[in-house]
């Protein structure tokens, strides 16, 4: 028949299922009835394969706007364009940054939380503006530029950023492709290494001096007996000092629940830490009363004041903390401080990466032949590391005068 708007508009709609009218005028064209609506379609034979496309619902369309649509979709597909093909390029292409980064954490799913963090921290920041433009967008000249006005405010910052940046447009060349030809032909982070831009950041080697241990352990120690008192809470101070005696990193220490410690046996456990590798780790003397005195109300050991979850910052902590120390001190530099206070203990220093979480690679022995996921045998070299400190706090609190013992009978 030849389609009318009032024969499509007379014809019943099917109670299910659907009813097909195609006009005799205009091969391929046609109209669907469902149930609920009439809508207008085109379908062709495309390189032996029968394809078909949506129009548009009649009432929306007129039938001959519909009409001109059909004839442009049917010249393509005589031409050999595949419409299911360019429907899933035109996807692949309208992806925008937000929606990679939601598809990237999706599929990473042993990616951490601190990991997952930054990426969002750097959506929100370095690059806000990209969120919603689709990837295809982000181009080597863009990435350069944004990459130029980072390092102008903060180089290691600007580093960050764009190693998160590559990870995902490589995600983004395997993920998105049209026809198995990725939508991006080249990570346009690439550009970065190309013109060898990259920030030179000198590591940083920040932590407690070691004369100045004694003063910050005390002042963790009255922080944590005035709590409640000041803005400072015993949680966030009991933090830090954990941070102090374990040498653990942040988010290791955030994480921890009361499921992964055992304070009568003195240990606590990481299932994932950074090198992936689950450790069990030995707790100090010190560590286990500091443990003993947190009450276990929260599946946290630190859980957050006002929030569900963890804690997430400490700085007002710290920030007492840097006082007592005579430098600025963030949680990080903690680890390098239980690393030097591990030396001054006379701890090998192959032990003290082990109790630091660190990978031990190009010794053989200890690679291959060495407990490196059950350290409950360096109880006595963490125990060493606790008394030290407190040791420290009690010299500086008799003012920097070591007592020497009182030898009799001479």
């Amino acid at each position: 028949m030849e389609l009318k708007k009032d024969v499509i508009e007379s014809t019943e709609l099917p109670a299910k299922g659907q009813v097909f009218l195609w006009d005799d005028e205009l091969k391929g064209f046609g109209v669907r009835l469902t149930p609920n609506a009439r809508t207008y379609i085109v379908q062709a034979r495309v390189k032996g394969k029968t394809r078909r496309v949506t129009l548009g619902k009649h009432g929306v369309l007129t039938l001959q706007q519909a009409r001109k649509r059909a004839i442009k979709e049917l010249s393509k597909m005589l031409e050999g364009v595949d419409p299911t093909k360019e429907k899933k390029r035109a996807e692949a292409q309208a992806v925008t940054l937000e929606q990679l980064i939601s598809a990237y954490v999706k599929d990473r799913r042993n990616l951490k939380e601190s990991s997952r963090a930054d990426i969002h921290k750097h959506l929100k920041t370095s690059f806000s503006d990209w969120a919603k433009k689709p990837i295809i967008s982000i181009t080597r000249e863009k990435a350069t530029i944004r990459f130029r006005e980072l390092s102008d405010r903060s180089p290691a910052q600007a580093n960050q950023a764009f190693r998160v940046l590559r990870a995902l447009f490589n995600y983004a060349i395997g993920a998105y492709q049209a026809d198995g030809v990725p939508i991006i032909s080249e990570n346009p982070v690439k550009a970065i290494s190309d013109l060898k831009m990259w920030n030179h950041v000198k590591p940083r080697s920040g932590r407690i001096p070691t004369d100045k241990i004694g003063a910050a352990w005390n002042e963790l120690q009255r922080l944590r007996e005035i709590a409640g008192q000041t803005t400072i809470s015993r949680t966030l101070a009991d933090a830090v000092a954990f941070l102090m005696l374990t040498g653990a990193r942040w988010s290791e220490m955030a994480e921890l629940t009361w499921d992964r410690v055992n304070i009568k046996e003195g240990h606590w456990h990481i299932p994932d830490p950074k090198n992936r590798t689950s450790i069990t780790f030995p707790l100090s003397r010190v560590a286990v009363e500091l443990l003993k005195n947190r009450p276990q109300v929260d599946r946290y050991v630190f859980p957050a004041k006002t929030e569900t979850g963890h804690v997430r910052e400490a700085r007002s902590v710290l920030a007492s903390l840097s006082k007592a120390a005579g430098s600025h001190i963030t949680a990080h530099d903690l680890r390098r401080t239980f690393r030097a206070i591990a030396g001054e203990c006379g701890i090998d220093f192959w032990k003290t990466k082990l109790l630091m979480g660190h990978k031990i690679a190009g010794d053989i022995t200890i690679t291959h032949y060495t407990e490196t996921s059950d350290l409950r045998y360096l109880a006595e070299d963490i125990n060493r590391i606790g008394d030290w400190i407190v040791r420290q706090g009690v010299i500086a609190a008799a003012g920097n005068v070591v007592p020497f013992p009182v030898k009799t009978g001479v």
